[in-house]
Order: structure tokens, then sequence, then C-alpha cells
């Protein structure tokens, strides 16, 4: 397994960011944190800001065996409006590789049609933007490649799935008996 990129974007839901960053090092995934602008330090949607692993590289982004996006309602317009990311998405899905978006970043998938078809969920009030997706009522949903989940309240359940996706059932027991889960 190579490694995972998680994009911070200007007014990013920090839980949401932070959980599987956290979630997934513990499990021994690479997560590379890449700020789409040209900061250093991104600042969440609560005033806690963050420093960025690296800017934003398309090529190291394509190369990542997941790619995250924390959602946030300033944070997600941020990355919806990035034209590049909107590409690199799309391009990422046609290769079948895992995307995996939480609370309002669904809405970024289902403007690119890449929810056509698919289970999916997000933050309510954004199901519109789902275009073709099959809205369910589970906290996390995974159709396929795509991997989406409700809201900032089930990070740690987002995060425990990419975990299991990346490196099976035994590293999720082995790190929730580490969290005393």
């Amino acid at each position: 397994m190579g490694y995972v990129v998680l994009f911070l974007a200007k007014g990013f839901e920090e839980i949401e960011a932070l959980t599987p960053v956290d979630v997934l090092r513990r499990g021994g995934v690479e997560v590379k944190t890449m700020a789409i602008d040209d900061v250093e330090v991104v600042e969440g949607a609560h005033g806690i800001s963050v420093k960025s692993d690296m800017f934003y590289d398309r090529e190291i982004a394509f190369n990542a065996d997941m790619l995250i996006l924390p959602g946030g309602g300033i944070g997600t317009e941020n990355l919806d409006n990035n034209k590049d990311i909107s590409s690199l998405l799309i391009d990422f899905n046609n290769k079948g590789k895992y995307i995996a978006a939480i609370c309002a970043a669904p809405s970024i998938l289902g403007k690119r049609g890449i929810l056509k078809g698919k289970k999916a969920i997000c933050y309510n009030g954004f199901e519109k933007f789902l275009e073709g997706a099959v809205i369910t009522e589970k906290s996390v949903v995974c159709d396929g490649n795509i991997i989406t989940s409700k809201s900032m309240g089930v990070s740690m359940e987002f995060a425990f799935t990419l975990l299991k996706i990346l490196k099976g059932e035994e590293t999720v027991i082995s790190v929730k008996e580490s969290l005393m889960l």
C-alpha cells in the first residue's frame, strides 16, 4: 500500500479532517495532508489552524491510493471551486480509485456525476447536490470506490471504515483496542 491524501481547504471542518488523519496514521497508513492553496497553515472552520504536510501537487495526489475530502461549509465550497481538484476527482474516479467524502463534501462528488447510481449520504440539506445518488440513512456508506459519511458526529466511524478498507479488520481491532474503544 502506498499513501492517502487528505485535502485541506480554508474553512475545513477540523474534526472531519483530523480524525481520519489520526486514526489512519495509528493504523500504519501514510497520510499526506495537502493544502489546496499556496499556504502552509490552513485555517479550519472553527479557527483551528493546521500545518499541512505539503502544497497541492496533482501528481502526488493522483498517485495516492485514496483521496479524502473533509467537509465544513466554507471548506467544501473552496474545494468545490477548485478546477484542478474537480478534474483530479473525475480522473481518480475513472481509475476506480477510492474517494472518501464526509458531511457537505459528498456534494462535490455529486456535482461531478461521480455518485450516479451509487448509494451515498451527506450532511442534511446537501442531498440536492448528490446528483443521481441513491440516498441512504446510514452514517457511513461504501459503494464501490466511493465512501461517503453524514457528519462530524460520525468522524470516528468514518475513519475506522477507511482504515478497514486500507488495512483490514485486524488493524481496526488493534487501533480500537489501543484507544480503549
